[in-house]
This record gives structure tokens, sequence and C-alpha cells, in this order.
């Protein structure tokens, strides 16, 4: 009966390990996805900080490219919103389009599926309480973990963008930046590719207010 009851306790912790580890949010480049929401013409003047928004989204697309991480791009409306900008380096890259909020439209959900299903989702764009709002929704309820770039996601006011964050963090999502993203995903001063993910940090990311922010969490 001891020797039961010990075994118990042993799985028991265990568990709650593997929970705990689960639960750390550490990005891999084996099971990651980079999502690139809505970032297209026409947002162009009306984006809090959207030159250096996408600046640090292109830098996350390169990146993805060097590690092996897939890109998934989707535009809202491109009829009447324009295309990607060309900035973000995304010409080689099928845009799905979309009339809902969420990312997460038909098709994909099938990218997704043709992907082997990622558990981690890399998610940058626009607008952070909506598109990216919906986005965080689904992909949790999906059972993903999602990491939003808080530097590579904005709106057109800094208000809505701010308590978006806040919101999307309270949900369950974690909060990080472009230079972490990239250092996390390599690990290690040894990756094989480490030389090409230093050229991307050659400059420090700039400020895109979220300072302020920063003091209320």
């Amino acid at each position: 009966m001891w020797n039961q009851c010990v075994s118990l306790s042993t799985i028991c912790c265990f568990c709650d390990l593997a929970l705990a580890v689960a639960g750390i949010g550490r990005l891999s480049t084996k099971d990651a996805v980079l999502f690139l929401c809505d970032m297209q013409e026409k947002f162009r003047p009306n984006i809090f900080q959207f030159t250096n928004i996408v600046s640090n989204a292109s830098r996350l697309l390169q990146a993805s490219r060097v590690l092996g991480i897939p890109p998934i791009l989707t535009e809202q409306y491109p009829k009447g919103l324009g295309p990607t900008v060309p900035e973000l380096g995304a010409a080689d890259l099928t845009a799905h389009a979309k009339t809902s909020f969420t990312m997460m439209i038909e098709e994909v959900e099938k990218e997704l599926q043709a992907l082997g299903n990622p558990k981690q989702a890399i998610l940058c764009g626009i607008e952070a309480h909506a598109c990216i709002a919906c986005t965080t929704y689904d992909l949790l309820e999906k059972g993903m973990e999602v990491h939003i770039v808080a530097d590579a996601v904005s709106s057109r006011s800094q208000t809505d963008r701010l308590f978006a964050l806040s919101r999307l963090k309270q949900s369950g999502a974690y909060l990080t930046t472009t230079e972490a993203v990239l250092l996390q995903l390599v690990q290690d001063a040894k990756h094989p590719n480490f030389k090409e993910i230093q050229r991307l940090l050659a400059h420090p990311s700039p400020d895109t207010g979220l300072l302020a922010f920063f003091s209320a969490l």
C-alpha cells in the first residue's frame, strides 16, 4: 500500500512538473508558426507606429525563413484596404483574403493542418484590439500557445492597443518583443544560424510607445 502511495505521489509530481514546463512559454523552432496579420497599404496613415511595427514584423519574417518557421499571411478585405505593404517583404507569400476579424478562416485552418498542427503561434500585425484579439482568442481555444509580439502589434489608437495587450495577457497569451523572440528561438550563440539572426539584431528595436504599458503591468 505504501509503495502504491509513493508511486502515485511520484506520478503526480511528474505530472505537475510537465504542466509547469508546458506553461512557461518557451519558444521552439520545431513547433511554431508565424502569423502576419493585415499589414496593408490603406492602414499606413492611421495605425500608431505603423512603420516601426512593420519593420519589426519584417525582421520576424526574415528570421522565420532562416530558422524554417512557416509564416501565414492574411489581408483584411484587400479590395478595399489594399495589398500587404511591400516593406514587410512578404511578396512571395500567398495572402489569405478575409472579412472576419480573426485570421482563423478555413484556408488558414487547412494550412495549419498541413503543417501538422503546430502548438505555438507567434503573432504580429494589426489591429491589436480587433484582428489580433480575435485571432488570439481562437488560437487559445484551439489549445495553441500564443506569443504576441508587442512591438510588432498596434492599433489606430494607443489606448486601444495597450488595453488590448492587457486584456489578451489576462486571457493567457504571452507578451514578448521582437528581439526576445529571435533570441529565444536560437537560445545559443553556437546555434548554426546565430550569425544570421545576429545580423537582424544589429540595430535595437525602435521605441513603439510601450513603456507606459509596462509600468502598469
